[in-house]
């Protein structure tokens, strides 16, 4: 197996993480209460201040990796480098094994971006849950994440929109609270650029629209990543959301990546078709900076990492921006 290279640690040694799960937050009329994993540094002090980001998870064959017990290789750096992550299980996950005719299912889209919102609201009774974090979370640096189907959920609170097939309405679920996000092998244009199937039983990827997703985000997708059983554009589809929303974004195209960007759901995940550890730690890395610099400007992380991956004579990938 060959190991990309990847830019140098600049985030450092990591620092012990305290993980709690489940923090269960009262969410009434949703067919279950919404339970959350948070992950921060072991050693937050009274002084901390610690960025948020919320973290969506995908869809899968798997039951948990599907939930708040998946993507351990993304929040656990995060949290061992300085940030709170927040992970919640949403209604579409395997784990909960809800009828197939509960309301929304099977994607539950719009209930995952309310999961979302809920946990913003919720962060006095997270940090009252979580040993020494009580106002530590900084309210004024949240930023989202998610990979997959948890990009477009993402997508939606930074401001992308699209049609609401039960009804033919145009749905806004932007949210201002939100400053920056990681958009993660995500979903791209709906129209022709969707398989046929996919259209018919997902139609709310029909009518994506980018065009309105102000918010900067950094876009990441795999070179590999063609997803046939999704699209027929190949794997630039994945790049839509960068291509057709306007700047500030970013696109980190990964070489040789394929859906599972090297294996970010989880360790050793046997679904994962390009298992890749040292992608991984790339992404970590690159990942990190780019949420460093986003949720503060002054923070010179991202530049730095930009500037190390273009001098890299065997890099994992390239960045270009807008």
């Amino acid at each position: 197996m060959n190991t990309p290279t990847h830019p140098a640690d600049l985030a450092g040694p990591p620092a012990p993480v305290l993980s709690v799960s489940p923090v269960v937050l009262a969410a009434p009329g949703r067919p279950v209460d919404l339970e959350v994993r948070v992950s921060v540094p072991l050693a937050v002090r009274e002084d901390d201040s610690l960025p948020v980001v919320l973290l969506s998870h995908g869809q899968g064959h798997s039951h948990h990796l599907s939930s708040l017990n998946g993507y351990a290789p993304l929040a656990t750096f995060w949290a061992a480098h300085g940030f709170a992550v927040i992970q919640p299980t949403h209604l579409s996950s395997r784990s909960l094994d809800l009828d197939p005719a509960t309301p929304g299912a099977p994607m539950f889209w719009r209930s995952r971006v309310e999961d979302m919102k809920h946990v913003l609201d919720q962060f006095d009774a997270i940090e009252a849950a979580v040993p020494r974090l009580r106002g530590r979370l900084d309210r004024d640096r949240v930023a989202v994440a998610g990979h997959s189907m948890g990009g477009h959920t993402a997508s939606l609170l930074l401001g992308a929109r699209l049609t609401d097939p039960d009804d033919g309405t145009e749905v806004d679920l932007a949210d201002d609270r939100v400053k920056a996000g990681v958009l993660l092998a995500t979903t791209g244009r709906g129209g022709d650029a969707l398989t046929g199937p996919m259209a018919e039983a997902l139609p709310f990827l029909s009518t994506a629209d980018f065009s309105a997703m102000a918010t900067p985000a950094l876009v990441v997708a795999g070179d590999r990543d063609t997803s046939p059983h999704l699209t027929v554009a190949g794997a630039d589809w994945h790049a839509d959301p960068y291509v057709l929303a306007p700047g500030p974004k970013s696109l980190l195209t990964l070489f040789g990546a394929e859906h599972g960007l090297g294996g970010i759901s989880g360790y050793d995940v046997a679904e994962t078709t390009d298992e890749n550890p040292g992608r991984v730690a790339a992404l970590q890395r690159l990942t990190w900076a780019y949420l460093r610099t986003a949720l503060d400007p002054g923070d010179p992380a991202w530049a730095v990492a930009r500037d190390e991956l273009a001098a890299d004579p065997a890099p994992v990938g390239r960045i270009e921006s807008k």
